[in-house]
């Protein structure tokens, strides 16, 4: 298996992937996957043997994105890497396609300076295997939020960078108010899939 960045010419074959785990994930037009490729500062396939087996999408602090999800954490952390939607083909679970993705955001954040990696997946129809995937990497829930209408919800997740600095109340407790997350890298003055798959 290998990743490369995702061209024009996997646009069909991404589509087809987002629909195959539409559940999980808002739905995506050439339109939309357009404009998140352009904004995205890393965005991915891994394949094998010339087939897509998946593709992952992130998004930094500043993009033009009206995701209610994206926007939680954009009003509340100055600076973060966000992962739009992590996507990995129902034939390729298990074989280590999204753990080789999320190593390469991880070196990616890491590389770059973000103090944080943001996701979110449903807890409400739950994802176990979701759960338990970004459980591997370190993520930690931060908030939960209803979404579609109120028809789904999701736990909102952060995980921090390998050998960066965070600050020792980085995961703030959801006990701690609407504003708890906004201690993160610098707090906003007037500060509120991801959908993962498996490995």
């Amino acid at each position: 298996m290998r990743t490369r960045p995702i061209t024009h010419h996997d646009f069909a074959d991404l589509l087809a992937l987002n629909d195959e785990s539409v559940e999980y994930l808002s739905p995506l037009s050439p339109s939309g996957l357009e404009s998140l490729c352009k904004q995205s500062p890393l965005q991915l396939v891994i394949e094998s043997a010339g087939e897509i087996l998946g593709f992952i999408i992130t998004l930094a602090q500043g993009a033009d994105y009206d995701s209610v999800n994206y926007q939680w954490f954009a009003q509340r952390y100055e600076q973060f890497l966000y992962v739009d939607r992590i996507v990995v083909s129902k034939g390729a679970h298990a074989k280590g396609a999204g753990s080789a993705m999320y190593r390469a955001v991880f070196n990616f954040a890491r590389d770059k300076g973000f103090a944080v990696i943001a996701c979110e997946f449903d807890i409400d129809p739950p994802n176990p295997r979701s759960a338990r995937f970004h459980q591997k990497f370190g993520f930690r829930e931060v908030a939960q939020q209803r979404v579609a209408d109120g028809r789904k919800a999701v736990s909102l997740q952060v995980a921090i960078p390998p050998y960066h600095a965070a600050l020792p109340n980085y995961f703030c407790p959801l006990s701690s108010g609407p504003n708890a997350c906004a201690a993160a890298t610098s707090p906003r003055s007037t500060s509120v899939n991801a959908t993962g798959d498996e490995t």
